[in-house]
């Protein structure tokens, strides 16, 4: 919005030239979500608390100490999130950005079914949401849509085409096949953040140095000059995707606030589905699917852990963690959740170095 009208008076103003700069917009967005998580988040925190009697219903064959620890704590945060993230989104990008509102569908599609999974375990006061063959349903329909418009506005060059990482050019063209490999993308990073969420601040790290290390491919995908130079695809209007990324970034700062251990709130599904959602369908846009996998290695790691423990369990009898995902596997070893929550952050950190660093080695 700000872009859109003031730089129609540069010419009388030409402090308001700063509005053409897409790091000074991106700065503004990222204080913008920030201020406005921390300031709405006591009074949001306060009416979920009034309308939430029991608080997130705590899984009964989870870690016996959440049953004590982590009873009466509202969920549902990551309706603040939103709200920060959409203003902020609004206020700092250009609005003609047809990729600004399709990454953006995806974020509110995803906390919409989030929202209504939290809903269901609320009313029914059980851990179970909304059924999983449902909810993959509505994912993969929101993603299917997505990748449908993207492919009408990407550079025809690179419809349908998946980048392969640490070299220079070499990528498969997957045809029709791709809308069911990025829709596994967008799906399956919404689901692993997901998964992720079970500790105080666990998921909310990873999600902004997931984010942080998009704005940066974003930004260089977006950009002509840096994209020969690094030999990456050039992918028009990607920059405007760096102000969604730094208003994530600026709203989870401000959940983390109440977020920390011990949570006053819990982020829910509405929080890491559109989270996770928005990182995948930002993935997808740029160009870079595979390169997430290794940036949001963490999350790629908390779902392996679930499938490999159901499919051990189902074929052999036996667990291979003492309970899953990873993170209570280390619960249950005697690791207190601070020591986890910051160790996973230190992997997130390394792993999104190594991703960035594949922009270089190529």
């Amino acid at each position: 919005m700000f872009y859109y009208y003031l730089t129609q008076y540069i010419d009388s103003f030409n402090f308001l030239n700063l509005f053409n700069y897409l790091t000074f917009r991106a700065g503004g967005a990222l204080f913008t979500a920030f201020f406005i998580s921390l300031f709405l988040g006591p009074k949001f925190i306060k009416k979920l608390k009034s309308v939430q009697k029991n608080g997130q219903p705590i899984r009964k064959d989870g870690p016996k100490n959440h049953l004590i620890t982590k009873v009466g704590t509202p969920t549902m945060g990551g309706m603040l999130i939103l709200i920060s993230l959409f203003i902020s989104v609004i206020l700092w990008t250009d609005l003609s950005s047809k990729l600004v509102w399709l990454v953006f569908g995806v974020t509110i599609c995803f906390g919409l079914i989030g929202a209504f999974d939290d809903y269901k375990k609320l009313k029914n006061n059980s851990s179970e949401g909304i059924k999983s063959g449902l909810r993959l349903v509505l994912e993969f329909g929101v993603s299917f849509l997505f990748i449908y418009f993207i492919n009408n506005i990407v550079n025809p060059e690179y419809k349908n085409i998946v980048f392969v990482p640490f070299t220079k050019g070499l990528y498969f063209d997957l045809g029709n096949f791709y809308y069911l490999f990025a829709s596994i993308v967008i799906v399956g990073c919404a689901n692993s953040v997901n998964l992720t969420d079970g500790l105080d601040g666990l998921a909310i790290g990873p999600i902004m140095v997931t984010a942080l290390s998009f704005a940066f491919i974003a930004y260089f995908t977006g950009n002509f000059i840096y994209s020969e130079y690094l030999k990456i695809p050039y992918v028009s209007d990607t920059g405007e995707l760096v102000i969604i990324c730094v208003a994530l970034i600026g709203s989870g700062l401000g959940f983390l606030w109440y977020n920390a251990p011990p949570a006053m709130v819990f982020m829910g599904d509405t929080g890491s589905l559109s989270m996770g959602g928005a990182i995948g369908a930002i993935a997808v846009a740029t160009k870079h699917e595979i390169i997430l996998s290794i940036i949001g290695g963490i999350f790629v790691l908390e779902a392996l852990s679930v499938f490999a423990q159901v499919i051990s369990f189902k074929t052999t009898g036996k667990r291979i963690f003492k309970m899953a995902p990873i993170h209570h596997h280390f619960e249950q070893k005697g690791w207190s959740e601070s020591t986890i929550v910051i160790r996973f952050w230190i992997i997130s950190i390394i792993l999104a170095l190594v991703g960035l660093a594949s922009l270089k080695l190529r």
